[in-house]
């Protein structure tokens, strides 16, 4: 996401010819839109972006576990 806004903002920049950015070749200017996309295949070819999303759902599982044993008036678990 941080390539894209990089890539935005330089475009952003090249199109209204705001300096130093309007000296600048084009390569340069879209080279982050590019690395986006390697990011990207990357992170689905390696599993990270599996991972992020299994962490992410389990600390929402742990969360609402969390949420019902309070209501219930247990204790939470150690951890």
């Amino acid at each position: 996401m941080f390539l894209l806004l990089i890539g935005i903002v330089g475009l952003a920049m090249k199109y209204l010819e705001i300096a130093p950015v309007a000296a600048w070749s084009w390569w340069v200017v879209l080279a982050p839109f590019g690395l986006a996309v390697v990011w990207w295949w990357w992170a689905d070819k390696s599993g990270y972006t599996e991972k992020r999303a299994m962490e992410k759902m389990e600390k929402r599982k742990q969360a609402r576990i969390d949420k019902q044993r309070d209501a219930m008036g247990m204790l939470k678990r150690r951890k």
